[in-house]
């Protein structure tokens, strides 16, 4: 039997949002201002619009829900406000409280590491705020979830809000060295 399936690694980019198709009339960026997408592509996953980073997409249910499983590592750099303390990230790590869509939820067990030199990445389309408003922080958070805007959730409730997030890894995807709106058409995902 052929596979006819077809699979994308992208870079979303800030203030696009991660689907195709808007159920209202307002103008938003959509993924289908980078590509032209198959019918039936789907993202896997979602980036909210503040968000960047790579975002795979297949027009594969099973390979959207294999990756959108407990059994997937997704990789995060968040850039947040103030010199984020060994106690927070402790928090973190260890799994707390957040709420998802009105209802309390423990986030699981994660990797969270304070990253010691800013990482590369390419600028953001719109400017965060500089060092004249205080120090920033860079940290690595490593889910095997992904509830709504969990990450945001879980570094302002340590007392240390998001500034800017990357998604850099899922599985053993890269974001590498894609530029924001690249597009990249894979035989297939190599997660392991």
């Amino acid at each position: 039997m052929v596979n006819n399936h077809r699979h994308f690694i992208l870079f979303k980019p800030y203030g696009y949002l991660s689907q195709f198709v808007l159920h209202d009339n307002t103008k938003k960026r959509l993924l289908g201002d980078f590509f032209n997408f198959p019918d039936g592509t789907m993202s896997i996953g979602r980036l909210d619009k503040a968000s960047e980073g790579l975002l795979l997409l297949t027009t594969d249910g099973k390979t959207s829900y294999h990756i959108c499983s407990q059994k997937i590592e997704k990789e995060y750099y968040a850039q947040v406000d103030g010199l984020i303390s060994d106690d927070a990230i402790e928090q973190m790590a260890e799994g707390m409280d957040i709420n998802v869509e009105g209802v309390n939820y423990h986030t699981l067990k994660c990797e969270v590491v304070k990253l010691e030199i800013e990482p590369k990445l390419p600028p953001r389309a719109k400017k965060i705020r500089d060092d004249r408003h205080g120090p920033t922080s860079w940290i690595s958070i490593t889910l095997r979830e992904g509830k709504f805007r969990q990450v945001r959730k879980m570094t302002s409730g340590v007392g240390f809000p998001t500034l800017r997030l990357v998604r850099i890894r899922i599985g053993n995807i890269q974001l590498n060295d894609l530029n924001p709106g690249e597009v990249i058409e894979v035989e297939n995902f190599d997660l392991n």
